[in-house]
Protein backbone atom coordinates (compact mmCIF):
# COMPACT_ATOMS: atom_id res chain seq x y z
CA UNK A 1 0.00 0.00 0.00
CA UNK A 2 1.52 3.30 -1.03
CA UNK A 3 2.22 6.24 1.97
CA UNK A 4 1.70 9.59 1.50
CA UNK A 5 3.17 11.94 4.23
CA UNK A 6 1.88 15.22 4.93
CA UNK A 7 3.23 18.39 6.75
CA UNK A 8 1.40 21.65 7.99
CA UNK A 9 -0.37 22.93 10.82
CA UNK A 10 -3.93 21.35 12.19
CA UNK A 11 -6.29 23.95 14.60
CA UNK A 12 -8.46 23.85 16.83
CA UNK A 13 -11.79 24.92 14.90
CA UNK A 14 -14.53 26.74 16.49
CA UNK A 15 -17.92 27.59 15.38
CA UNK A 16 -21.66 28.86 16.15
CA UNK A 17 -24.31 26.40 15.88
CA UNK A 18 -27.22 26.67 13.81
CA UNK A 19 -25.63 29.19 11.03
CA UNK A 20 -25.35 32.06 14.63
CA UNK A 21 -23.06 34.49 14.04
CA UNK A 22 -20.85 34.96 16.39
CA UNK A 23 -22.18 38.12 18.06
CA UNK A 24 -25.27 35.77 18.95
CA UNK A 25 -23.49 32.82 19.94
CA UNK A 26 -23.50 31.06 23.31
CA UNK A 27 -21.84 27.66 22.98
CA UNK A 28 -18.96 26.84 19.92
CA UNK A 29 -18.87 23.88 18.15
CA UNK A 30 -15.04 22.22 18.56
CA UNK A 31 -13.87 20.11 14.85
CA UNK A 32 -10.02 20.12 14.10
CA UNK A 33 -9.27 20.77 11.29
CA UNK A 34 -6.20 22.26 8.62
CA UNK A 35 -5.29 21.79 4.71
CA UNK A 36 -2.68 19.00 5.26
CA UNK A 37 -4.49 17.44 7.71
CA UNK A 38 -7.38 17.12 6.09
CA UNK A 39 -5.84 15.88 2.95
CA UNK A 40 -4.14 12.87 5.32
CA UNK A 41 -7.57 12.21 6.66
CA UNK A 42 -9.26 11.97 3.47
CA UNK A 43 -6.51 9.45 1.94
CA UNK A 44 -6.84 7.64 5.08
CA UNK A 45 -10.81 7.18 3.99
CA UNK A 46 -9.68 6.03 0.50
CA UNK A 47 -7.84 3.70 1.47
CA UNK A 48 -4.15 4.82 1.79
CA UNK A 49 -1.72 4.67 4.58
CA UNK A 50 -1.05 8.91 5.48
CA UNK A 51 1.13 10.56 7.79
CA UNK A 52 0.68 13.89 9.09
CA UNK A 53 3.34 15.65 10.33
CA UNK A 54 3.47 19.07 12.77
CA UNK A 55 3.89 20.57 16.31
CA UNK A 56 1.39 20.45 19.16
CA UNK A 57 1.41 21.29 22.43
CA UNK A 58 1.38 17.98 25.21
CA UNK A 59 -1.63 19.70 26.73
CA UNK A 60 -5.68 17.96 26.02
CA UNK A 61 -5.93 20.06 23.57
CA UNK A 62 -3.62 18.92 21.78
CA UNK A 63 -3.96 15.45 22.31
CA UNK A 64 -7.43 15.84 21.51
CA UNK A 65 -6.17 16.65 18.04
CA UNK A 66 -4.20 13.90 17.61
CA UNK A 67 -7.04 11.56 18.82
CA UNK A 68 -8.70 12.91 15.89
CA UNK A 69 -6.22 11.92 13.86
CA UNK A 70 -5.67 8.69 15.00
CA UNK A 71 -9.81 8.19 14.52
CA UNK A 72 -9.30 8.08 10.95
CA UNK A 73 -6.24 5.83 10.88
CA UNK A 74 -3.79 8.86 10.08
CA UNK A 75 -0.40 7.99 11.61
CA UNK A 76 0.73 10.49 14.24
CA UNK A 77 4.09 9.52 15.63
CA UNK A 78 5.74 12.29 13.82
CA UNK A 79 4.27 14.89 15.41
CA UNK A 80 6.44 16.86 17.99
CA UNK A 81 4.61 17.47 20.77
CA UNK A 82 6.29 20.61 22.77
CA UNK A 83 5.47 24.46 22.89
CA UNK A 84 2.27 26.03 24.42
CA UNK A 85 -0.08 26.70 22.38
CA UNK A 86 -2.33 25.52 19.27
CA UNK A 87 -3.47 27.63 16.28
CA UNK A 88 -7.52 28.69 16.59
CA UNK A 89 -9.90 29.94 14.18
CA UNK A 90 -13.18 30.94 14.36
CA UNK A 91 -15.57 29.93 11.26
CA UNK A 92 -18.83 31.99 11.10
CA UNK A 93 -20.80 29.85 8.52
CA UNK A 94 -22.72 32.01 6.18
CA UNK A 95 -25.97 31.52 4.65
CA UNK A 96 -27.99 32.04 1.75
CA UNK A 97 -26.34 35.20 0.43
CA UNK A 98 -24.10 36.18 3.75
CA UNK A 99 -20.64 34.91 3.00
CA UNK A 100 -18.83 32.62 5.49
CA UNK A 101 -16.24 34.62 8.03
CA UNK A 102 -12.65 32.92 9.37
CA UNK A 103 -11.22 34.66 12.27
CA UNK A 104 -7.23 33.68 12.63
CA UNK A 105 -6.10 33.09 15.67
CA UNK A 106 -2.63 31.49 15.10
CA UNK A 107 -0.11 33.36 15.79
CA UNK A 108 2.73 31.94 17.55
CA UNK A 109 1.32 28.54 17.46
CA UNK A 110 3.51 25.71 18.33
CA UNK A 111 4.27 24.47 14.94
CA UNK A 112 4.44 28.34 13.90
CA UNK A 113 7.44 28.45 16.14
CA UNK A 114 8.75 25.12 15.51
CA UNK A 115 12.68 24.43 14.11
CA UNK A 116 14.20 23.09 11.04
CA UNK A 117 16.26 20.84 13.32
CA UNK A 118 13.17 19.57 15.37
CA UNK A 119 12.41 17.24 12.08
CA UNK A 120 14.04 14.27 10.76
CA UNK A 121 12.61 14.03 7.24
CA UNK A 122 15.35 11.39 6.45
CA UNK A 123 13.38 8.89 9.15
CA UNK A 124 10.09 10.97 8.47
CA UNK A 125 9.95 10.24 4.49
CA UNK A 126 11.12 5.87 5.27
CA UNK A 127 8.92 4.23 3.31
CA UNK A 128 6.71 6.82 1.72
CA UNK A 129 5.95 7.55 -1.78
CA UNK A 130 4.06 10.87 -1.62
CA UNK A 131 4.69 14.04 -0.45
CA UNK A 132 2.01 16.98 -0.24
CA UNK A 133 2.37 20.27 1.27
CA UNK A 134 0.05 23.43 0.67
CA UNK A 135 0.95 27.10 0.16
CA UNK A 136 -0.38 27.73 3.88
CA UNK A 137 2.80 26.02 5.92
CA UNK A 138 5.28 28.58 4.38
CA UNK A 139 3.44 32.17 4.78
CA UNK A 140 3.16 31.08 8.77
CA UNK A 141 6.43 32.24 9.83
CA UNK A 142 10.36 31.97 8.39
CA UNK A 143 10.73 28.52 10.10
CA UNK A 144 7.74 27.39 8.52
CA UNK A 145 9.31 28.04 5.00
CA UNK A 146 12.98 26.70 6.40
CA UNK A 147 10.78 23.58 7.71
CA UNK A 148 9.44 22.99 4.38
CA UNK A 149 12.66 24.07 2.08
CA UNK A 150 14.00 21.27 4.47
CA UNK A 151 11.49 18.83 3.40
CA UNK A 152 11.07 18.97 -0.22
CA UNK A 153 15.21 18.64 -0.60
CA UNK A 154 14.48 15.55 1.34
CA UNK A 155 11.96 14.81 -0.31
CA UNK A 156 13.38 14.95 -3.88
CA UNK A 157 16.58 13.29 -2.89
CA UNK A 158 14.78 10.34 -2.14
CA UNK A 159 12.87 10.33 -5.56
CA UNK A 160 9.89 10.94 -3.71
CA UNK A 161 6.48 12.79 -5.66
CA UNK A 162 5.86 16.10 -4.42
CA UNK A 163 2.62 17.73 -4.78
CA UNK A 164 1.82 21.44 -3.81
CA UNK A 165 -1.74 23.17 -3.17
CA UNK A 166 -0.82 26.31 -3.98
CA UNK A 167 -4.09 27.53 -1.34
CA UNK A 168 -3.04 31.10 -0.80
CA UNK A 169 -4.76 33.01 1.97
CA UNK A 170 -4.70 36.72 1.88
CA UNK A 171 -5.54 36.69 5.31
CA UNK A 172 -1.75 35.26 5.78
CA UNK A 173 0.24 37.57 3.51
CA UNK A 174 0.50 39.19 0.77
CA UNK A 175 -0.27 38.20 -2.66
CA UNK A 176 3.68 39.48 -3.77
CA UNK A 177 5.37 38.18 -1.31
CA UNK A 178 3.17 34.71 -1.57
CA UNK A 179 3.66 34.42 -5.39
CA UNK A 180 8.34 35.11 -4.76
CA UNK A 181 8.22 32.44 -2.05
CA UNK A 182 5.63 29.84 -4.15
CA UNK A 183 7.60 30.36 -7.32
CA UNK A 184 10.67 29.63 -5.58
CA UNK A 185 9.22 26.12 -4.07
CA UNK A 186 8.17 25.14 -7.63
CA UNK A 187 11.44 23.18 -8.25
CA UNK A 188 10.50 20.62 -6.17
CA UNK A 189 6.97 19.78 -7.40
CA UNK A 190 5.53 17.42 -9.94
CA UNK A 191 2.13 17.79 -8.97
CA UNK A 192 0.40 21.50 -8.94
CA UNK A 193 -2.94 21.65 -7.42
CA UNK A 194 -4.70 25.51 -7.46
CA UNK A 195 -7.72 27.45 -8.64
CA UNK A 196 -5.21 30.70 -9.11
CA UNK A 197 -2.21 29.10 -10.59
CA UNK A 198 -1.09 32.01 -12.64
CA UNK A 199 0.04 33.30 -8.83
CA UNK A 200 3.02 31.11 -9.77
CA UNK A 201 4.17 32.91 -13.01
CA UNK A 202 5.62 36.05 -11.79
CA UNK A 203 6.13 37.44 -15.71
CA UNK A 204 2.73 38.07 -15.82
CA UNK A 205 0.46 40.69 -14.08
CA UNK A 206 -2.45 40.81 -11.97
CA UNK A 207 -4.55 42.29 -14.95
CA UNK A 208 -3.37 39.53 -17.16
CA UNK A 209 -3.69 36.81 -14.72
CA UNK A 210 -7.48 38.04 -14.24
CA UNK A 211 -8.01 38.60 -18.18
CA UNK A 212 -7.13 34.81 -18.55
CA UNK A 213 -9.15 33.30 -15.69
CA UNK A 214 -12.07 35.49 -15.89
CA UNK A 215 -14.49 32.68 -17.17
CA UNK A 216 -12.74 29.99 -14.81
CA UNK A 217 -13.77 27.72 -17.56
CA UNK A 218 -11.47 24.29 -18.46
CA UNK A 219 -10.75 25.83 -21.97
CA UNK A 220 -9.18 29.00 -19.92
CA UNK A 221 -7.33 26.22 -17.37
CA UNK A 222 -6.17 24.57 -20.78
CA UNK A 223 -4.06 27.60 -21.54
CA UNK A 224 -2.81 28.32 -18.27
CA UNK A 225 -1.93 24.87 -17.97
CA UNK A 226 0.25 24.46 -20.76
CA UNK A 227 2.27 27.49 -19.25
CA UNK A 228 2.71 26.07 -16.34
CA UNK A 229 4.03 23.01 -17.93
CA UNK A 230 6.18 24.70 -20.17
CA UNK A 231 7.92 26.98 -16.93
CA UNK A 232 7.83 24.38 -14.21
CA UNK A 233 8.19 21.20 -15.94
CA UNK A 234 5.07 19.61 -13.95
CA UNK A 235 4.02 16.12 -14.41
CA UNK A 236 0.66 17.11 -13.63
CA UNK A 237 -1.53 20.19 -13.28
CA UNK A 238 -5.10 20.59 -11.62
CA UNK A 239 -7.86 22.71 -10.22
CA UNK A 240 -11.15 22.72 -8.84
CA UNK A 241 -13.71 24.92 -10.36
CA UNK A 242 -16.34 26.82 -8.26
CA UNK A 243 -19.56 28.80 -9.53
CA UNK A 244 -21.14 29.80 -6.42
CA UNK A 245 -24.84 30.88 -6.61
CA UNK A 246 -25.01 31.58 -3.15
CA UNK A 247 -23.13 30.40 0.23
CA UNK A 248 -25.10 27.31 0.58
CA UNK A 249 -25.04 26.23 -3.43
CA UNK A 250 -22.38 25.95 -5.70
CA UNK A 251 -21.43 24.46 -8.95
CA UNK A 252 -18.26 22.26 -9.03
CA UNK A 253 -16.04 21.07 -11.70
CA UNK A 254 -12.52 19.43 -11.83
CA UNK A 255 -9.37 20.04 -14.38
CA UNK A 256 -6.61 17.55 -14.56
CA UNK A 257 -3.70 18.30 -17.42
CA UNK A 258 -0.32 16.59 -17.84
CA UNK A 259 0.51 19.98 -20.10
CA UNK A 260 -0.38 18.74 -23.52
CA UNK A 261 -3.90 17.08 -22.63
CA UNK A 262 -6.87 18.60 -20.23
CA UNK A 263 -9.55 16.61 -18.58
CA UNK A 264 -12.49 17.95 -17.26
CA UNK A 265 -15.35 16.08 -14.73
CA UNK A 266 -18.96 16.59 -15.32
CA UNK A 267 -20.12 19.75 -13.21
CA UNK A 268 -22.73 19.26 -10.24
CA UNK A 269 -24.54 21.52 -8.26
CA UNK A 270 -24.33 20.68 -4.93
CA UNK A 271 -26.35 22.04 -1.89
CA UNK A 272 -23.77 22.69 0.76
CA UNK A 273 -23.51 21.56 4.41
CA UNK A 274 -20.27 22.60 5.13
CA UNK A 275 -17.70 23.98 2.29
CA UNK A 276 -14.25 24.48 4.90
CA UNK A 277 -11.84 21.46 3.24
CA UNK A 278 -13.36 21.07 -0.03
CA UNK A 279 -10.36 21.52 -1.68
CA UNK A 280 -8.17 19.54 0.83
CA UNK A 281 -10.96 16.42 -0.48
CA UNK A 282 -10.45 17.58 -4.01
CA UNK A 283 -6.26 17.16 -3.18
CA UNK A 284 -6.57 13.80 -1.81
CA UNK A 285 -9.09 12.52 -4.51
CA UNK A 286 -6.70 13.79 -7.14
CA UNK A 287 -3.45 11.75 -5.20
CA UNK A 288 -5.47 8.93 -4.67
CA UNK A 289 -5.92 8.50 -8.39
CA UNK A 290 -2.57 9.19 -9.54
CA UNK A 291 -1.56 6.72 -7.27
CA UNK A 292 -4.09 4.05 -8.44
CA UNK A 293 -2.62 4.97 -12.18
CA UNK A 294 -6.15 6.33 -12.88
CA UNK A 295 -6.43 7.49 -16.53
CA UNK A 296 -6.49 11.69 -16.37
CA UNK A 297 -10.20 11.23 -17.23
CA UNK A 298 -10.97 9.19 -14.23
CA UNK A 299 -8.84 11.13 -12.05
CA UNK A 300 -10.55 14.52 -12.86
CA UNK A 301 -14.30 12.76 -12.14
CA UNK A 302 -13.00 10.79 -8.67
CA UNK A 303 -11.17 14.12 -7.50
CA UNK A 304 -13.91 16.27 -8.35
CA UNK A 305 -16.51 13.40 -6.80
CA UNK A 306 -14.97 13.81 -3.69
CA UNK A 307 -14.46 17.56 -4.02
CA UNK A 308 -18.50 17.73 -3.85
CA UNK A 309 -19.16 14.95 -1.68
CA UNK A 310 -17.39 17.03 0.98
CA UNK A 311 -19.59 19.70 0.99
CA UNK A 312 -22.08 17.37 2.13
CA UNK A 313 -20.17 16.69 5.34
CA UNK A 314 -19.84 18.76 8.67
CA UNK A 315 -16.50 19.60 9.56
CA UNK A 316 -13.29 20.30 7.72
CA UNK A 317 -12.37 16.68 6.50
CA UNK A 318 -13.71 14.66 3.91
CA UNK A 319 -14.66 11.28 5.52
CA UNK A 320 -15.65 9.00 2.18
CA UNK A 321 -14.55 6.36 1.25
CA UNK A 322 -13.30 5.21 -2.35
CA UNK A 323 -16.43 2.98 -2.71
CA UNK A 324 -18.25 5.86 -2.07
CA UNK A 325 -16.65 8.19 -4.31
CA UNK A 326 -17.05 5.44 -7.03
CA UNK A 327 -20.78 5.03 -6.46
CA UNK A 328 -21.58 8.53 -6.96
CA UNK A 329 -19.55 8.14 -10.30
CA UNK A 330 -21.25 5.38 -11.66
CA UNK A 331 -24.67 6.70 -10.61
CA UNK A 332 -23.63 10.07 -12.22
CA UNK A 333 -24.87 11.72 -9.21
CA UNK A 334 -28.33 9.93 -8.72
CA UNK A 335 -29.35 10.40 -4.88
CA UNK A 336 -31.16 7.52 -4.05
CA UNK A 337 -30.88 5.42 -1.03
CA UNK A 338 -28.61 2.73 -1.12
CA UNK A 339 -29.93 -0.21 0.04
Amino acid sequence: MKRVVTLGEIMLRLSPPDYKRIIQATSLDVVYGGGEANVAIGLSNLGLKSSFVTKLPKHSIGTSAVGHLNAYGVETSHIIRNGERMGIYFLEKGYSMRSSEVIYDRANSAFAKSDPDEYDFAKIFEDADWFHFSGITPALSSSCYDITIKALKEAKRKGITVSCDLNYRKKLWEFEKARKVMTSLMEYVDVCIGVEPLSLLDQFGNDEKDAILKKHTPLEYEKVFALLKQRFGFKYMAANLRKSLSANRDILQGVVSDGTNTFSSGAYEVEIVDRVGGGDAFSAGLIYGLIQNFDLQDVAEFANASFLLKHTIYGDANIVSASEVERFISNNGNTLINR
